[in-house]
């Protein structure tokens, strides 16, 4: 009997589909008085720590470390999550093996304050053995032994607790790796349980007991759910301090579980995985057999990329519903490496030569329509990066896999940094891909000599600069601040906290007041500056940022002395000029869905005093008319200053009202609702405007252009900048006029003048042909035998590069069995061609292109290349040109004779 059928003959739980598990567990929790939270968005903002969400408890971190109050005691939800860089990198395992993955769902419940140890436990084996009926005699619990060297005691209640429901000798001990959770380097843990289920045969169980793989990483005995009980906060020198208050914290995979419910021994055979499945064999005429092994041969590699693809597609899609565009810094490069290695998969395991991924987007939308609409709602967009993407790099795969065949056919053992590097800096492979390659045929690569390769060249690929932060220094209790500046820009406030940060390589400082009036960079709107006053001292503030819920002041220094009131300041005028391009912002966005079309969508922006700049959804360029016709609605809202009304109201009301929401953005329940005219231009934002629109002034596009595939992006000015801008242009203007003696039609003058330099253009190439001509025919008098070859090495005056290239082809046909050596100064640069007879150069072995990087390029101080019958060389050094000629023929001389 196999696995499949022993929990089939068990239970009937195996009818249920994956959308019914996760209902049937946020419907158990909600029957507890749990209230039901929707996912955050994957791509994490105002958390320096984190890059994507890899855990359902980052949204409440602030609840945790007691900086923010829940609005609920008891929450349940289930959380997007990926996990492919940092601590939690579960890459190189995914599609090897049948249970990890990049994006992945967290089931989880979370009491804040509330219950703790017994009630998680309790409901954790209500949930799995009477709701869904897994078998007792599959279950297998794990605690917290204990750790000496923190003086961490075993977890006594976890286990008492424990004993109530299951045998005592299936509750086992964990050590701090398995059974005590952190987050990061900083920030909440606590010791954890772990659930574990023994999916193996029944014939397999009764000779050998389960617990003898748990945590063995055996793929049939798997943990299913951990209860974490968040009681400490780790600080940056490594200690741990109490929590304010305790809270639990469980995380269940949610593939894992539709696994065991449905009775299969993959997570890929189940129905979250198994519609995508049968799309990329329905596209490339190939059938999965989850049955292949590394040892069945071929079969191995394509069920692998059957599920690389399969679990890819969900990493990428997801993270660009929440707004993360693939790119080469940061969380884009991260999503760039995921799509790359899908590729590299379907095109080689698969033979799928095309782009594919994009092909798997509807049916990932429809699948995920109910539980995470956001994908549904952006389907063509979502589509259409993927495709630019595969397109992309599909150009440059097949030349990057000649390569490295090339480069692994001289490998003995070990790939050398500098060619991986060069992998990744010429044919765009992420080094992961090439060590998957390399690992394939048994090599491995020299990562620290990559990593030497990276830095030399200062490449971005690892994006994130790393911030230093130190512990909080705590001044006064209290939690966030909280924010008064959408009513006044100046506020008595005192110091909650502060402490010591270094970024970029410098040092600043970050201090909390209870109450403030600076904005927190947020929504693409910069933050405040300004100043604090504590007793005689000032302190400039040079930024302002959020931290989860927390506003923080970046100053230069700090007071002598924190107690005391504190004089919170906003520079006023940078404030003002900021409100101006955010307000002009949402003018602008209403406009562009007029002129364009409801497909547009913000995907970014960036808001301060001097511009606005705005990224959105359109796929192709805007012709000169369009971008007229947003100008003039635009300046035309601004003429009628309409009131700019603010509201705050129910989510769900603004959303029936009209309110555009921001893919990726996280919204409470509560919004703020910015309305310019009901009819025109209604959004939620956070951000700061003006009162009336006619405050704006005047509105001017500056520049419109592609940032990434099917995204658009204009900067504009408006105000006293774009009155700047306009007096600019029409000085340039005059400027020009001037230039052109005062025609009455300067374009007229203009095209009267391109005609005139194109005739002359003509006639200046017709003096040069004359001009090569006649050197050419002095130069076929000039050769010097040398061997077999009719050498020709002269130093000549030549207006160009280019000029000397055609000259060097006009004495080929002319002269016989030929090696030429031209070489000339222009512009006070050296440039020098080499020209070699095909069958002189494949009898003698000649190499031009060797010749000019070993011995030619090193005389005249610059570089060059090319191929063995034809290479160029430039560089500083034009004094040596006699030297170049003798270097030659020193070559030839040898060569040849």
């Amino acid at each position: 009997m196999t696995a499949n059928q022993a929990q089939s003959s068990e239970t009937a739980k195996n009818q249920l589909s994956a959308k019914a598990i996760r209902n049937r567990f946020l419907e158990f929790f909600q029957s507890k008085q749990h209230h039901i939270v929707p996912s955050a968005p994957i791509v994490v903002k105002n958390d320096p720590t984190l890059m994507f969400t890899n855990a359902g408890m980052n949204q409440f971190k602030d609840y945790f470390l007691g900086n923010q109050k829940s609005p609920w005691p008891r929450v349940a939800d289930t959380q997007k999550c990926l996990r492919v860089s940092g601590k939690h990198n579960d890459l190189e395992e995914v599609g090897v093996d049948t249970y990890h993955h990049t994006m992945f769902e967290m089931l989880g419940n979370w009491s804040f304050g509330d219950y703790f140890k017994k009630e998680a436990i309790e409901w954790s084996w209500e949930l799995l053995t009477k709701e869904l009926q897994i078998p007792i005699d599959r279950l297998y619990v794990t605690i917290f032994e204990g750790d000496k060297k923190e003086n961490l005691p075993k977890d006594e209640e976890a286990y008492n607790e424990w004993k109530k429901w299951i045998a005592e000798d299936r509750i086992l001990l964990g050590n701090k790796k398995d059974n005590f959770w952190e987050m990061g380097d900083t920030g909440p843990c606590g010791p954890c349980t772990e659930i574990h289920v023994d999916t193996r045969p029944d014939q397999e169980r009764a000779l050998v007991d389960g617990k003898t793989f748990v945590n063995a990483d055996n793929p049939q005995v798997i943990e299913i759910w951990n209860n974490v009980f968040i009681q400490f906060n780790r600080l940056k020198n490594g200690s741990l301090e109490s929590l304010p208050a305790k809270h639990v914290d469980t995380g269940m995979g949610f593939e894992r579980l539709v696994r065991v419910l449905q009775g299969k021994t993959s997570n890929y055979d189940t129905d979250v995985f198994s519609g995508t499945i049968q799309k990329v064999e329905e596209l490339t005429g190939r059938k999965y057999n989850a049955a292949a092994t590394p040892d069945s041969g071929q079969n191995w590699g394509e069920a692998v990329a059957f599920r690389v693809n399969a679990d890819h597609i969900r990493a990428i899609s997801f993270t660009i519903a929440d707004g993360q565009l693939p790119s080469n810094t940061g969380a884009g490069y991260v999503i760039r490496r995921i799509l790359r290695r899908a590729v590299r998969y379907y095109y080689t395991n698969l033979n799928y030569n095309q782009p594919l991924l994009y092909q798997l987007v509807p049916v990932l939308a429809d699948q995920f329509a109910d539980v995470f609409p956001e994908l549904k709602q952006q389907e063509q967009f979502v589509a259409k990066v993927i495709r630019e993407e595969e397109d992309a790099f599909l150009r440059t795969l097949e030349k990057g896999l000649k390569r490295i065949e090339d480069i692994i056919s001289h490998t003995k053992q070990t790939i050398s940094g500098s060619d991986a590097f060069e992998l990744y800096d010429t044919y765009g492979f992420p080094f992961d891909l090439t060590r998957l390659i390399a690992s394939e045929r048994g090599l491995t690569i020299d990562e620290v000599g990559f990593n030497a390769e990276m830095q030399q060249q200062k490449q971005r690929s690892r994006a994130a600069s790393a911030v230093d932060t130190g512990d909080w220094i705590i001044v006064n209790e209290g939690g966030s601040s909280e924010f008064v500046g959408y009513d006044s820009l100046d506020t008595k406030s005192s110091v909650l906290r502060y402490r010591k940060v270094k970024t970029k390589g410098k040092d600043l400082y970050q201090i909390v007041l209870n109450k403030t009036p600076f904005y927190a960079e947020s929504g693409g709107q910069v933050g405040d500056t300004g100043t604090l006053t504590i007793g005689n001292e000032q302190l400039e503030i040079v930024d302002t940022k959020k931290e989860m819920d927390l506003i923080v002041h970046f100053t230069e220094s700090l007071p002598s002395e924190f107690n005391g009131e504190v004089m919170a300041v906003v520079d006023a005028s940078k404030r003002k000029k900021t409100a101006l391009h955010h307000s002009a912002t949402h003018l602008m966005h209403a406009a562009l869905r007029k002129v364009l079309g409801t497909h547009v969508a913000q995907k970014g922006s960036l808001v301060n005093a001097d511009y606005l700049r705005f990224d959105f959804s359109h796929f192709s360029k805007m012709t000169s008319e369009e971008i007229s016709q947003v100008e003039a609605i635009v300046n035309e809202k601004i003429r009628e200053n309409i009131p700019v009304v603010i509201k705050q109201m129910p989510k769900d009301d603004a959303i029936q009202l009209g309110a555009m929401a921001l893919f990726g953005e996280k919204y409470g329940d509560t919004v703020r609702v910015i309305v310019m005219d009901p009819n025109y231009s209604i959004e939620l934002c956070g951000g700061t405007h003006v009162g009336a629109t006619g405050e704006i002034g005047l509105f001017k596009i500056t520049s419109e252009g592609a940032v990434a595939a099917g995204v658009r992006r204009i900067e504009a000015v408006c105000g006293m900048a774009a009155e700047q801008y306009v007096n600019e242009q029409l000085a340039q203007l005059q400027q020009v006029k001037e230039a052109l003696k005062n025609p009455k039609d300067i374009l007229k003058a203009l095209s009267s003048l391109s005609e005139e330099t194109a005739a002359l253009k003509k006639q200046i190439e017709k003096y040069e042909a004359a001009q090569l001509l006649s050197l050419r025919n002095g130069l076929q008098h000039k050769l010097q035998p040398i061997g077999n070859a009719n050498f020709i090495g002269e130093i000549v005056e030549v207006s160009s590069a280019d000029a000397l290239k055609k000259l060097a082809f006009e004495l080929k046909p002319v002269v016989v069995s030929h090696v030429i050596a031209l070489a000339a100064a222009i512009d006070g640069k050296a440039h020098i061609v080499l020209l070699f007879d095909d069958a002189v150069a494949k009898e003698k072995n000649l190499d031009a292109s060797a010749l000019i990087k070993q011995k030619i390029a090193p005389v005249i101080k610059g570089g060059g290349g090319g191929q063995k019958t034809l290479a160029t060389a430039g560089g500083q050094n034009a004094g040596e040109l006699h030297k170049v000629i003798e270097v030659v023929k020193e070559y030839l001389d040898q060569a040849l004779l």
